[in-house]
Formats: structure tokens, C-alpha cells, sequence
């Protein structure tokens, strides 16, 4: 039987390093970290968090197999550990250590209440690709191609997977970057081509201020993006679809989702150049400025891709 491209890998917190008021970051480590696969810049990972209680261990139940998925839907709830997305912001195989930046939002989910009490030597597991697998890993949606202009744009949710990504961006990269997060002290520095811009907004805390969750993003992009396809149309008329006057559904080419599926859409890399965008976090605003670039402004869906990471209203769980 082939092994498979994604696996558990039993770690350890090695470090716990506050970068900010809503950033946090472990390392993890163990020598079984050094089959670790790391496929492209925003390569998801699952992280399993423990079980409350202090009764032996709490990762006790949890399944080791090919089918861990699906025999973990199958235990009863006490005994099912909560799973969560993250991107993998650094890693170092030949050490055996991984980082991961969580998002701290004081007690909100199980994610959030294990970051504020995590200990140096706890026990972890993760599921991530396994370097060593025939199998292929999947789990990663930067495909620009030979895009040469790009569109960043994503929430605190988005921050560290776009880190990893303007990290391994190459030098001549040319495009512009939009992050909103909760705070001010939460811009963290950043390495990215000369060519490439980036601009910080903070909502002022958690609360949410009058724009609304994204409002200061969305804005932002909308008036990037159309000073950029005004630009495109006068030095090619050709750049951009003509957009029709319609009395259409505007979202009648968007993925129809029920409130708890995630709005996902990751094109083919384009392989004659131009535009590229590449949109992440709350579904809501990344739906809206996907809407914006397609059908305001005549971008050809599959230059866009955009995940909806979460939803604004629907609880971590």
C-alpha cells in the first residue's frame, strides 16, 4: 500500500514566542519532523488540539492511520479532538522543527484557549505532508504561474501563509499587498521584493468599528484594483474583458454555499503572463473583492483565486 502524502507526526511545543498582541508562534519539534513535506508557500497543515482535562493523555483516542480521518469522525464526541487549519510559516526538517503563527482571540475556541496556556514540552500532533510519500500532498493554493502583476490581499487569518509567500517570491516580483488586522501592533515586518507593496490596516482592536470586519481592506483593494485595470485598458484594450451592462445575478458565476461550507476557489496557474490575484480570509469580504475584480472589473475568474478561511458570525466551534 502506498503511504500516504499527508500523516500524523507526534511533536513536542519546543518554543512559545509572543510577536505581537494577536500573534503567537510555536515550535514544535521531533526527529519525526525531519520527513516533514513542505509543497508550496501557503502549505495548510492540521494541528490537533488536545482534550480538556488533565486525565492522561489527551491525545489518547486519537487514530494513527491512513483512514485517521475518517476513524476519527467516527469516535463519540468526548473523545474526538478538536482539528484546526494553519499554514506552515517556517519550517526546518533537517532540525526537526516546524513553525506555526496562531491567531489569539483571547478564549474564543479551543485554538485559542490552548495558544494562552501553551507549555514548553507538551505534547502535540499534527497531520502535514510527509516528504518521504509517493503520494502528492496537495494542501497548498499559490499557483500564479507566470503572472506579472500580483494581488495580495487577506485578514490576520492570511498573514502567515502571505508571509511565506512574499518570502519565496523572486526578486523581479512586481504587485501590490492589502492586510488587515486587529490591531496596530500587530504589523509585523516583512520580507518582499522591492517591487512589491505592502500596506497594513488595523480595525482599532477586536471590536468591530463602524467600516465593518474588512471594510478598510475592501476598500483599499477596490481602489487599487481600479486604478490598475484603468492603467491595463490604456496601454491594452485587449487587458480586460469589457464588463456588460446586465440585470444578471452579479454572483452568478460564485460557488453556491450553505453557512457552514467554506468558499473556496484555486484556478489553474496562467501560463501567459499577466495578472494574478490571490484572496484569503473572512468569506464574506474576500467574496466581495473577488466579485469586484470578475465582474466589476472584467478579470477573468481564473486569475482569482480566493479561499474563505472562516466566517464572521459563525462561532470557532
Amino acid at each position: 500500500m502506498a503511504k500516504p502524502g499527508y500523516r500524523v507526526f507526534d511533536t513536542s511545543v519546543g518554543a512559545v514566542r509572543r510577536l505581537s498582541p494577536h500573534f503567537v508562534r510555536v515550535t514544535f519539534r521531533s526527529d519525526d519532523l525531519r520527513e516533514l513535506g513542505w509543497d508550496g508557500p501557503d502549505q495548510r497543515i492540521k494541528v490537533i488540539l488536545p482534550l480538556s482535562g488533565d486525565d492522561g493523555d489527551r491525545f489518547g483516542h486519537f487514530p494513527n492511520g491512513a483512514d485517521w480521518f475518517g476513524a476519527w469522525r467516527a469516535l463519540p464526541d468526548e473523545r474526538r479532538n478538536p482539528i484546526r487549519t494553519y499554514t506552515i510559516r517556517d519550517a526546518r526538517p533537517e532540525q526537526g522543527e516546524l513553525d506555526v503563527d496562531f491567531v489569539a482571540h483571547g478564549d474564543s475556541g479551543p485554538a485559542s484557549r490552548w495558544i494562552a496556556q501553551a507549555e514548553l514540552g507538551e505534547r502535540m500532533l499534527l497531520i502535514a505532508p510527509d516528504a518521504t510519500s509517493d503520494e502528492p500532498s496537495g494542501g497548498w493554493e499559490w499557483h500564479p504561474g507566470d503572472a506579472r502583476t500580483l494581488l495580495i490581499a487577506g485578514d490576520e487569518t492570511a498573514v502567515p501563509a502571505v508571509s511565506a509567500i512574499l518570502e519565496q517570491l523572486p526578486d523581479d516580483a512586481q504587485g501590490a499587498v492589502f492586510l488587515e488586522v486587529p490591531d496596530a501592533a500587530d504589523v509585523l515586518e516583512l520580507r518582499t521584493p522591492v517591487g512589491v507593496t505592502v500596506q497594513w490596516f488595523d480595525r482599532g482592536g477586536d471590536a468591530l468599528p463602524a467600516p465593518g470586519y474588512g471594510g478598510c481592506l475592501v476598500e483599499a483593494v477596490r481602489t487599487w484594483a481600479d486604478a490598475w485595470a484603468a492603467e491595463a485598458r490604456r496601454h491594452d484594450a485587449a487587458a480586460l474583458a469589457p464588463v456588460a451592462a446586465t440585470d444578471a445575478d452579479p454572483d452568478a458565476e460564485l460557488p453556491t454555499i450553505a453557512d457552514d461550507e467554506i468558499l473556496w476557489e484555486v484556478p489553474e496557474p496562467a501560463r501567459d503572463g499577466g495578472f494574478y490575484a490571490w484572496l484569503a480570509g473572512e468569506a464574506t469580504a474576500i467574496t466581495t473583492l473577488r466579485r469586484h475584480l470578475v465582474k466589476g472589473l472584467g478579470v477573468d475568474r481564473n486569475r482569482v483565486a480566493f479561499m474563505g478561511y472562516w466566517k464572521l458570525g459563525r462561532a470557532e466551534g
